[in-house]
């Protein structure tokens, strides 16, 4: 028997059953001894994948322009809490607080809450962040009550979903045992049918068909609405995905910025799904939010200014001019990230939102 992740996923299977895709997704990526986000950092060239803040300093000052622009639509709540759902190296928090601060007053009413469980990471954020007063939580219910600004960039696609496939008595969840006596991950179906759990959406689905849902995302989603509808503020939810609802098989792995199989060397490669905006926006409602969007993450930097702020750029860095084209093509262009990642808002009110139009 192997040791290790892969040694407690098997003991854990033996012990209590097959696990759904959601609990082997928490093994693997939050397991507090063993998990991929809890035992390293995979960002950048040298990790695993490079988000959007990674790529450009613009991409976090947008954002932060964003947050201070609708703190002023929100009359300049004063205290006011700045909330960064998965910071990674807080990179994206440390552009947009220089970005926010051009707005005055806003710094001096921000509370800065981050949402993060990896204690490496959170090192990483308190280092990019120097000396600024930041709260760190493992839960978004720990921060304040009080009006509310949020940001979550490629936070959701990390949540652990459920996976179902369509046979020809219904749905059946896809599960993960060991094979035999070996310690070998493989998936299977329970013999049940779970239709209650499956959106009315997939109706259509063809025989062999799998649909994902994350009940994780649903909660963060109705969470941050239920707190917006109570306290006012809004929120930025951006990351890969489509809002067509219908079932589709998106788990992946990456590991060194390529392709990984799911179920090989857990705990040593990013497991992720794209995200269903269709559910967020439903939960984010239920929560007694109002829903802008998704719109593509191209057009929306394209809407809120990132085309002036590159300009800006290049004449302050004349030497640089290739490489922040470059940076700029890279987070909006459709053949690139400008298509595949949405953006959506969430908020208390019908009010017009920067890169948005009305709902």
């Amino acid at each position: 028997m192997s040791g290790g992740l892969p040694g407690h996923l098997a003991a854990l299977i033996r012990g209590h059953g097959p696990l759904t895709v959601a609990g082997y997704m928490a093994e693997a990526l939050g397991n507090p001894r063993y998990g991929y986000y809890t035992s390293r950092d995979p960002f950048g060239a040298d990790g695993d994948f490079i988000t959007a803040p990674e790529v450009s300093q613009m991409f976090g000052e947008m954002l932060g322009a964003w947050c201070a622009a609708v703190w002023q639509i929100m009359d300049r709540p004063d205290p006011v809490n700045l909330v960064e759902f998965g910071p990674g190296r807080g990179t994206l928090m440390a552009d947009a607080l220089r970005a926010a601060g051009r707005a005055p007053g806003f710094l001096a009413a921000a509370r800065i809450h981050m949402i993060e469980t990896s204690a490496l990471l959170r090192a990483k954020q308190q280092a990019a962040l120097g000396g600024k007063d930041v709260s760190w939580w493992t839960r978004f219910e720990e921060v304040a009550d009080g009006p509310v600004l949020i940001v979550a960039n490629e936070f959701f696609d990390a949540l652990p979903i459920r996976q179902f496939e369509r046979q020809a008595d219904g749905w059946h969840e896809r599960l993960i045992d060991v094979a035999g006596e070996t310690d070998e991950l493989r998936f299977v179906l329970n013999k049940l049918v779970r239709s209650d759990l499956t959106p009315g959406t997939w109706s259509d689905a063809p025989i062999g068909a799998v649909g994902e849902v994350s009940p994780a995302g649903d909660a963060v989603a109705e969470a941050i609405g239920a707190r917006i509808a109570r306290f006012g503020g809004a929120a930025l939810i951006i990351d890969y995905g489509s809002a067509e609802g219908s079932a589709r098989e998106t788990l992946q792995a990456v590991r060194r910025h390529g392709r990984h199989g799911v179920l090989d060397e857990p705990g040593q490669a990013d497991i992720c799904a794209h995200v269903d905006f269709s559910q967020v926006a439903a939960a984010a409602r239920r929560g007694g939010a109002r829903v802008f969007g998704p719109v593509e993450q191209g057009k929306f930097l394209g809407a809120i200014g990132i085309g002036a702020r590159a300009d800006a750029l290049r004449k302050a860095y004349p030497g640089d001019a290739e490489e922040i084209d470059s940076a700029l093509d890279r987070l909006t262009s459709a053949a690139q990230m400008g298509s595949l990642f949405k953006v959506l808002a969430i908020t208390e009110g019908g009010h017009a939102l920067p890169g948005f139009e009305a709902p």
